[in-house]
């Protein structure tokens, strides 16, 4: 049931990173040259990438770190802005010595990257965003009703507490992302999830983070100015980026964009992981080739 038993189960290790305010834990595929960044979303960890790294080490050397808030990484009280985000991974970059590298990022941190890539397109080679969530502003007439929207929201379910983890492992099973229970998705909600002090369970990711990120995700925009860096947005069949109008930024701003649809949910990579990889792989190809 710890999640060191489901890691054992694959072909990496954990880096730490430590930083002047936090600790950045980091799992690491180190076969390949090229480098492959992979960025989880909202409450999610880097264990969400399992199986696209493990498809794709022969050719990469992968990092998927637990954002700060989120997994084994530190929890601090404040300092969860996009900037903050795009600090730490900056410092993730240089320590292991990367100028660029191919990014992957998922729903809330597609968001972050898309503000990366337009303050520091030198840091891409390439960028696949999935299913990103909101990526303007939040609408003056929004702003009363989402947060009680955001805090209902059912992947936010697994946050606890729970009396024991058979209670939290059925809560998760009734979530989309967790469809089908797979070994891939038990191993991923096993190192999400850990026994608090009182004994009960509940999520790693925190309560300060989910605050503060909201603020951010509410008043700040994601792509303002054109973006030339090679760009594949994975568009779900029964993802939450459905009409022309949520596509119409990235097809305004990302000048160098492929748009291609896939099978499953917003967590298509734990849904349908196969067909994800497939689509992640053929386009890192085309960038490498």
């Amino acid at each position: 049931m710890l999640p060191s038993e489901a890691l054992a189960r694959v072909n990496t290790h954990r880096l730490i990173l430590n930083l002047p305010q936090i600790q950045l834990s980091c799992l690491e595929w180190n076969q390949g040259g090229e480098p492959l960044l992979l960025l989880h979303g909202l409450a999610d960890c880097g264990m969400v990438w399992i199986s696209l790294a493990e498809s794709l080490r022969a050719r990469y050397h992968i990092l998927a770190p637990d954002l700060r808030g989120h997994g084994d990484s530190s929890k601090p009280e404040r300092g969860y802005s996009y900037a903050d985000i795009i600090v730490d991974l900056e410092a993730l970059m240089d320590r292991v010595g990367w100028t660029s590298a191919h990014v992957v990022a998922h729903s809330w941190s597609a968001k972050v990257t898309a503000i990366w890539a337009r303050q520091q397109p030198q840091r891409f080679r390439s960028l696949v965003l999935v299913d990103p969530f909101f990526l303007g502003t939040m609408p003056s007439w929004m702003k009363l009703t989402f947060p009680l929207l955001y805090r209902v929201l059912p992947f936010l379910k697994t946050m606890g507490p729970f009396a024991s983890y058979e209670q939290a492992q059925q809560q998760a099973r009734q979530l989309k992302q967790y469809r089908g229970w797979s070994p891939l998705q038990q191993a991923v909600f096993q190192a999400a999830m850990e026994q608090k002090p009182d004994g009960r369970w509940g999520s790693k990711f925190v309560v300060q983070a989910w605050d503060e990120i909201f603020e951010d995700v509410m008043r700040i925009a994601g792509l303002t100015q054109p973006v030339e860096i090679p760009t594949l947005f994975l568009q779900p069949q029964a993802g939450v980026n459905r009409t022309a109008w949520q596509l119409q930024p990235y097809r305004t701003y990302l000048k160098n964009l492929d748009i291609q649809q896939i099978p499953g949910n917003h967590w298509c990579f734990l849904v349908e992981p196969a067909a994800f990889n497939s689509s992640v792989a053929a386009f890192l190809e085309r960038q490498c080739s």
